[in-house]
């Protein structure tokens, strides 16, 4: 299964993955200076697919408490070999489904994860069962690059072992995330040298209120 493949991926690559990603630095402040707009040290904020932390340091800056997650446990145990800050908090888990109380998290992360998900409306189910009423959703994703760049890019990924189920643009991310229990408040677009990057921002719908 591709999913499971995608896990073992970065498993494998754990190690070397901030490393790797040290020259995108400039991306990630970007995307934390678009996320830190509405976040204030009240918040308690989750954030899903984290990696080994290269968002996470930036976005603990901005709140009160932050629960860093990731299903890789080789990427969790790589993350926690950094000194944290006393307000982050690096723990295992699945997006789809999260061993977290409901309307618990004033703010919920997920950078570039829900395209490599085989089921990404499963995650944002959760998103939905977790963010206190009104909460945020923040969902910077690459979306598909047009021409024979966005094609070489994914071959690529492809190649190494790394799968994508869904190829958005802006547009159809945002409807996406939209028929699944969020309302869209602002979409901005970030050129990365890799594949163009749709920062959406929602909020969880009053209609699912409890």
């Amino acid at each position: 299964m591709k999913d499971q493949a995608n896990k073992t991926f970065w498993q494998k690559v754990s190690g070397v993955y901030g490393l790797f990603m040290k020259k995108d630095r400039k991306m990630y402040e970007e995307i934390s200076r678009e996320i830190g707009a509405d976040l204030d040290k009240s918040m308690t904020v989750l954030e899903l697919a984290c990696g080994t932390g290269q968002l996470s340091f930036l976005i603990s800056q901005s709140v009160g408490f932050l629960e860093a997650t990731d299903f890789s446990e080789n990427m969790i145990h790589t993350a926690k070999k950094k000194q944290a800050p006393e307000n982050l908090r690096f723990s295992v888990q699945d997006a789809t489904d999260l061993q977290f109380e409901p309307e618990v998290f004033d703010g919920v992360v997920i950078a570039n994860a829900l395209h490599i998900m085989p089921a990404p409306e499963k995650a944002l189910s959760e998103i939905n069962r977790v963010l206190k009423p009104g909460g945020f959703l923040f969902a910077p994703t690459f979306v598909a690059a047009k021409g024979e760049k966005g094609y070489l890019s994914t071959r690529i990924l492809n190649l190494l072992g790394f799968h994508t189920f869904h190829s958005w643009d802006d547009k159809s991310l945002t409807a996406f995330v939209a028929e699944n229990g969020f309302e869209p408040v602002a979409v901005r677009m970030i050129h990365t040298g890799f594949l163009p990057l749709c920062c959406l921002k929602a909020r969880k719908r009053p209609e699912i209120f409890n």
